[in-house]
This record gives structure tokens, C-alpha cells and sequence, in this order.
């Protein structure tokens, strides 16, 4: 970890902080407390920034690269649940868990730089600066809201259909060049698929002339029958 202290890596960490809605209007004076001295925390591509279970002292705001969050399912595979790229925040949810520990690991997926912003400075935040804490609070509602959602379509759909809601949804982040953010694998853990079954959607698919592609790179080529498949998965709130 490098020095906060410095002009440049404080300006940084602050108009990150600024560009987030939840801190936009905070006054300056809580910001100070927020950043940890020696915060600024550089991680190698495959680098844990935290475990799960290491108690929750702090959360972190992306600088640059990406953090996916994950758990070992029972069975030993890894269950990635979410990535973070710069300017969001990682973490933020436990600040605020009784048990005071991380719920998942984090870890670098590219060489990744964060700041480190304090459990107990938030915490002091919320009390001096209630907007915060609603904003806060809207924002967990709304994850919890999302993954409750997510957890009825898991139950719910078929593995085609899941699939299909996926990269339809990553291709409105990313375009018409679709590329996985993770490993086929780990998107079929992802999923609730069995591996197999997820190469042979795609092997299927392929041959239908569905997608085209192969290992992370793809185009979808019928966006209609996609999104027709994956209908079941859109909400009207």
C-alpha cells in the first residue's frame, strides 16, 4: 500500500468519491476521516484484496481495473457474484453487517488499484450527514431488491433461458463484441449450470447460428430468438 497523503492521491480519491451520487454532496471535512493514511492499495492480476471471513475494517473505491467478488461453492468451485471497475465501490454492504466480517472474497482481476475508505469514518458519516445514510440505504434496498429478482429467475428458468438474459445483458455494456469477464466455468457456476451442459448450449448454438465465437469472445447473431428466450427474465420495476 502506498501513501493517501500525497496532493495528487488525495485529489484522486476525492474526486472519485465526488463522481459517486452516495458522496456527491458530502462536506469536505468527512472526507479526510474517510481515507485511510496509507490507503492506496495496488493488487497483481490473481491478488486477494480481502478473504472471506477477515474481519470488515474498511471497504474500498476502484482507481483503476476490475474486483470480482466470489465464494467456494461446496464442491469447491468458484462462484464469482459480481465485478467492480473504476469508480464503484466494493464492500460497502459490510460495513454495515453485525458480525462486522467480509461476506465474500475479493480479489484483483487485472492489475487493479483501490482506496481504502474506513468502516468507522462511514459510520460517523451517516450519523453527521444523514442524506448519506439514505442514499446508502436506497442503495443496499435496490441491490437486495436486484438479487432477490435474480434468485426467482435461478429457480424459475431453464439454463437456455439464463444464458440467453446473460449476454443479452452484457451486450448492452458492451456492444456487439461480446467478452466473457469470466471463464466459462465460472459462468456456469454463475449460473447454476453444469459445466457441460453450458459448452454444449453453446456448441448447440453455434451450430444453429445463434452466436458465433468460442472460449470468451462472441457475437450474437438472432436477437430475436434470444429475446424472446430470455423474456421471462425482464421485470417491469
Amino acid at each position: 500500500m502506498t501513501n493517501i497523503k500525497s496532493p495528487a492521491n488525495r485529489l484522486d480519491a476525492v474526486q472519485l468519491l465526488r463522481a459517486d451520487v452516495l458522496f456527491a454532496d458530502l462536506p469536505e471535512s468527512l472526507f479526510a476521516p474517510l481515507l485511510s493514511p496509507r490507503g492506496r492499495q495496488e493488487a497483481a492480476a490473481g491478488e486477494l484484496l480481502f478473504r472471506e471471513g477477515d474481519r470488515a475494517g474498511h471497504f474500498l473505491l476502484v482507481q483503476q481495473g476490475c474486483i470480482e467478488m466470489f465464494r467456494f461453492t461446496a464442491d469447491g468451485e468458484e462462484r464469482v457474484f459480481h465485478l467492480f471497475g473504476s469508480g464503484q465501490l466494493v464492500g460497502d454492504a459490510a460495513m454495515f453487517m453485525a458480525h462486522g466480517r467480509y461476506p465474500m472474497n475479493a480479489r484483483a482481476q487485472c492489475t487493479t488499484v483501490a482506496y481504502r475508505l474506513s468502516r468507522t469514518a462511514l459510520h460517523r458519516a451517516c450519523e453527521q450527514h444523514p442524506p448519506l445514510a439514505m442514499r446508502l440505504l436506497a442503495s443496499l434496498s435496490q441491490r437486495l431488491y436486484r438479487h432477490v429478482n435474480e434468485v426467482d429467475w435461478l429457480t424459475s428458468s431453464s439454463a437456455a433461458q439464463r444464458l440467453a438474459a446473460y449476454l443479452l445483458n452484457l451486450q448492452r455494456q458492451q456492444g456487439d463484441a461480446l467478452y466473457l469477464p469470466i471463464n466459462q466455468r465460472q459462468l456456469a457456476t454463475h449460473l447454476g449450470i453444469r459445466a457441460e451442459s453450458l459448452s454444449r448450449l453453446f456448441s448447440e448454438w453455434q451450430q444453429r447460428g445463434l452466436v458465433r465465437g468460442r472460449q470468451r469472445a462472441w457475437e450474437l447473431c438472432d436477437l430475436g430468438y434470444l429475446q424472446q428466450l430470455a423474456q421471462a427474465a425482464t421485470r417491469t420495476f
